[in-house]
């Protein structure tokens, strides 16, 4: 295993193939899945571009970060999809919907439950999955939430003071009012975690039930008419860009798509089945 200065962690070359996010690649290692010039690669290695590295005994292709394209989509998720590849029980998951990949896979920046719909975002970059999610980045997302009852000044300035959830402390930086809906009111919160059920937790912690849920933005991305519900559009350079300076990255340029590309991900793109039953949100950005 290479000793240059040049070197590079083997979890972040490998997440940078669009593998899995670094985490993922760490679990590899340590299933021993990953070998580095023909021995079994052990978490803490350091490899560079001229290395062998075989992933489940298959040869990889290892590129440098300023080589390696950085691809992101936006999609509309609807209630009833679940953020997994497979389910056993054969229901709907969100990566049915996404375009092909050749050589990668999607790598989900977060996820949100089965009852939550609104924005997910997907990119080729293990490594900007990984910082994009990571707490420290402190990445703001927005929820529009329907609550039902009525909702006390009290209630709320205890959700954003703090309230102490079963894993730990937990609030909002922000909540605003967007009006009501007989005895339900909509209000959009901003949170800077994404651990399981936040929203709904911190809802339920004043003894209110939230009857919808959809996230409409993460960090600087927010969810708009160029993806229905069920459907994905890919960001613009600019707001690839961003995402990249967010997440303290170096910003890269998004290759072209061949002829085929372009004519796969079309096809791809309008293959979006009816969504049944999933009424749409009256809440809007502020």
């Amino acid at each position: 295993m290479s000793s240059s200065h040049t070197t590079e962690k083997l979890q972040k070359v490998l997440a940078r193939t669009g593998l899995g996010s670094r985490r993922e690649m760490e679990s590899a290692i340590q299933e021993g899945r990953v070998k580095v010039n023909g021995q079994v690669a052990t978490l803490g290695d350091r490899i560079d571009t001229r290395d062998t590295v075989t992933f489940d005994d298959r040869p990889l292709t290892l590129r440098g970060a300023e080589d390696t394209p950085r691809r992101v989509i936006m999609y509309n998720k609807p209630e009833g999809e679940l953020c997994t590849r497979k389910d056993p029980e054969g229901r709907r998951t969100v990566f049915e919907r996404l375009p092909r990949l050749k050589g990668e896979r999607w790598i989900a920046i977060g996820r949100l439950d089965i009852n939550t719909s609104g924005l997910l975002l997907f990119t080729t970059d293990g490594e900007l999955a990984n910082r994009l999610m990571h707490p420290s980045t402190e990445i703001e997302r927005e929820y529009a939430v329907r609550v039902m009852g009525e909702v006390t000044q009290p209630q709320v300035v205890a959700m954003v003071e703090g309230v102490m959830l079963d894993d730990g402390p937990a609030r909002f930086t922000d909540v605003q009012e967007f009006g009501g809906e007989g005895i339900n009111t909509w209000f959009h919160v901003v949170i800077m975690e994404g651990r399981n059920r936040e929203v709904r937790r911190l809802w339920e912690s004043q003894g209110l039930t939230v009857s919808r849920l959809k996230r409409v933005r993460y960090g600087n991305i927010f969810l708009d008419k160029r993806a229905k519900a069920g459907e994905w559009t890919e960001l613009t350079q600019e707001e690839v860009d961003d995402l990249s300076l967010m997440a303290g990255l170096t910003p890269r340029k998004v290759p072209e798509l061949t002829p085929d590309e372009k004519n796969r991900w079309s096809r791809d793109k309008h293959k979006r089945r009816p969504v049944q039953g999933v009424r749409r949100s009256k809440a809007r950005r502020h």
